[in-house]
């Protein structure tokens, strides 16, 4: 186990390091494009049923179970089966463990909606497009932000198995190489860096924006 003054040390060493900084852009990188695409398809998936009612036991008892039972390692490691070691297998095995989020959190906010407002927005239009884009999206807003909020915190946990078993880059790649050094200071250096990352960004973006809509809810 390092002293933390080692991991302090450690921590300086890191940063000053463009190579290892540029593998925590690669996290970021894997992190971004994950959560992109699965709140793409889940949003997708959370409006099919919702439109197309024929298909919401296949999406919803089906698929979105099939998905949220799968463990992230296996996605991991399938996906290094399929698409080789590199930055797909990584976001292909990120996504598919936050696509359930997104169906789940994005299907209760089209399942709440004022129904009021709906009925009011079929009175002025009956075009599916419009009254998505002026009604059905900014009523769900407070869901996607909760939804984004949710996905990024699951992505980081999922990143750094992902990028362990089936990446060749990020900080989940560098983990794997201090492990076969026996480098323990490097693995705690970035846990804490993950961590404080992390907790900045709930801080400091995330906590301000939900004020604001708590503030907007009162009024």
């Amino acid at each position: 186990m390092p002293s933390p003054l080692a991991v302090l040390r450690g921590i300086g060493a890191f940063l000053s390091n463009l190579n290892l900084v540029e593998q925590l852009g690669f996290s970021l990188y894997h992190v971004g494009m994950a959560i992109f695409l699965s709140f793409l398809i889940g949003s997708i998936l959370a409006l099919i049923p919702y439109y197309f009612p024929v298909f919401r036991f296949a999406i919803h008892q089906r698929f979105g179970a099939f998905l949220g039972s799968f463990s992230g390692v296996g996605w991991a490691l399938l996906a290094g089966m399929w698409f080789g070691i590199n930055s797909i297998s990584v976001i292909f095995a990120i996504s598919a463990v936050l696509i359930p989020f997104a169906l789940i959190n994005l299907s209760s906010g089209l399942n709440n909606l004022d129904f009021e407002l709906m009925e009011m927005g079929q009175s002025f239009s009956r075009n599916k497009i419009r009254k998505l884009r002026k009604i059905v999206l900014p009523l769900l807003y407070p869901y996607v932000f909760a939804t984004i909020r949710l996905m990024f915190g699951v992505a980081w946990k999922v990143t750094l198995a992902a990028e362990l078993f089936g990446g060749n880059s990020g900080l989940g790649y560098v983990i794997n190489l201090a492990r076969q050094d026996y480098d323990t200071t490097t693995i705690f250096v970035i846990l804490f860096l993950i961590i404080f990352f992390v907790y900045c960004t709930e801080r400091f973006f995330f906590k301000p924006i939900q004020t604001r809509f708590d503030e907007y809810a009162k009024i």
